[in-house]
């Protein structure tokens, strides 16, 4: 059983930056970040392989959006930069056993949420 622990959410103004973190328990995993905007779906934002080597962007973030991760930690960053108000959503993180990127299927655990919101 894996437990994955999302922090770092909060309110920023529209061109802030924020760190979100998830730290997991147990072995490294591949790990990806996905977000929820009320009102609608959840979508892939970003993800990473278990030793870092390889990382996958949603093409419309990844000039914004960075994922890293510590395994020495076991935890996994999201660094977003620039926000704007339609970033707005709760930031989830996932852990699957094989690089997975957008493939939301593959994933096989998902922590609890952070909240992230951008005021214009």
């Amino acid at each position: 059983q894996v437990q994955l622990v999302e922090s770092g959410g909060g309110l920023v103004q529209a061109g802030g930056s924020l760190r979100l973190s998830c730290a997991a328990s147990g072995r490294i995993y591949a790990m990806g970040w996905f977000r929820q905007a009320p009102g609608k779906e959840r979508e892939f934002v970003a993800s990473i392989s278990s030793s870092g080597g390889s990382t996958d962007y949603a093409n419309s973030l990844k000039d914004r959006f960075t994922i890293s991760r510590d395994n020495a930690k076991n935890i996994v960053f999201l660094q977003v930069n620039s926000l704007k108000p339609e970033d707005t959503a709760v930031y989830y993180c996932a852990a699957a056993k094989r690089f997975s990127g957008i493939n939301s299927g593959a994933y096989d655990y998902g922590g609890q949420g952070t909240q992230v919101t951008v005021s214009s």
